[in-house]
């Protein structure tokens, strides 16, 4: 038994149900005291997906009705408590899939008035960023980020720059102005007729290719803390285009390890510059692009701040986090009352 885990016996234990159904995950987890993970279920769609390329999302809150019900009543079973046992139930509110969100809204809802438990809405980027907080291993210690810090949130739907001032404290301080990284990982991805999802078959394909075999470019966006990848995107577009048009064989491996090492040198770069400026000593890198291999080694082979990046399995879409961040919410009286409504396009910063 370690000394962190001696120290939390020894004050109250919160234990907060987090539902997740923000797009082809459905989840539930069980964590206590914002840190400890009790469960943790996943139920993923990928294989459901993958015949279309990306996910369809009425095919997802389908199945999210199917299996939410399991799902929950794994999650309780391994942590050993049924619903009265919680002290809350944390939801994942949005941003997401309308359709998908609902499941899980109206699921926690009926949860919340048949136990009387308090009901948390969980902006989906918000637990994204909590995931650094998740001990994966409680007998390993691992000190719990810093404020204030830079977080890089990087996944399908976003690419942000926030400082987070405290808990619950956001400020975005730039975003992607058109495609996501994770977006572009899919679309090139399917450029190069590899398989769904793009972000893992890119990592793979570039473990054979040259980064430096393309010069592809680099959007600066000087002046600003925002991103654009729509230009590297039509520039790997052109090329693999131009050497369909000459009958070339189209060298898949150089070309996905040089559009890896443009989307993490950008990414990189401006985190590093934001983390200088705001004067803050820590960096969190959340979402499912940061559990790309090139990304994680780049942003912690830097020596000038300390980086918290989550096991590879709290990248992707899970309740832990929902839980987690539903936690620091409960504690300070961030309770919803029952007629929330899903916002599938939910700013960080509201």
């Amino acid at each position: 038994m370690t000394k962190k885990q001696s120290a939390n016996e020894n004050v109250e234990k919160i234990r907060i149900l987090g539902i997740e159904t923000s797009c082809d995950e459905t989840a539930a987890a069980v964590i206590e005291n914002g840190r400890w993970l009790l469960s943790n279920v996943v139920n993923s769609q990928i294989e459901i997906h993958k015949p279309f390329g990306g996910v369809f999302p009425e095919v997802a809150s389908r199945q999210h009705i199917l299996t939410i019900h399991q799902v929950i009543s794994k999650a309780l079973q391994e942590a050993h408590m049924s619903i009265k046992d919680v002290d809350a139930v944390a939801v994942t509110r949005g941003p997401g899939l309308a359709g998908s969100l609902v499941v899980g809204m109206n699921t926690a809802k009926g949860l919340a008035i048949a136990s009387g438990k308090p009901l948390i809405g969980v902006n989906h980027l918000e637990g994204h960023i909590y995931s650094s907080w998740i001990l994966a291993d409680p007998e390993v210690e691992v000190d719990e980020p810093e404020f204030p810090l830079i977080t890089l949130l990087v996944s399908g739907g976003h690419s942000e720059l926030i400082l987070v001032k405290d808990h619950l404290q956001y400020e975005r301080l730039g975003c992607t102005q058109d495609d996501a990284a994770g977006e572009a990982f899919d679309k090139i991805a399917r450029l190069l007729n590899l398989p769904y999802p793009g972000g893992p078959s890119i990592q793979k394909a570039a473990q054979e290719g040259n980064p430096n075999a393309y010069p592809f470019p680099r959007a600066k966006m000087e002046g600003t803390w925002n991103f654009s990848f729509s230009g590297l995107k039509t520039s790997v577009l052109r090329m693999v285009r131009s050497m369909e048009k000459a009958q070339k064989e189209i060298p898949v491996a150089d070309l996905a390890a040089s559009f890896q090492a443009a989307v993490v040198d950008a990414l990189v770069s401006k985190t590093l510059q934001a983390a200088d400026a705001y004067k803050v000593k820590q960096i969190v890198v959340a979402g499912g692009v940061s559990a790309n291999k090139a990304l994680r080694d780049a942003i912690l082979n830097q020596n000038q701040f300390t980086v918290h990046i989550p096991p590879l399995k709290y990248c992707t879409d899970n309740a832990a986090m929902i839980a987690s961040a539903g936690y620091y919410r409960y504690i300070n009286d961030h309770v919803d009352s029952l007629d929330m409504d899903v916002l599938p396009t939910w700013p960080i910063t509201q």
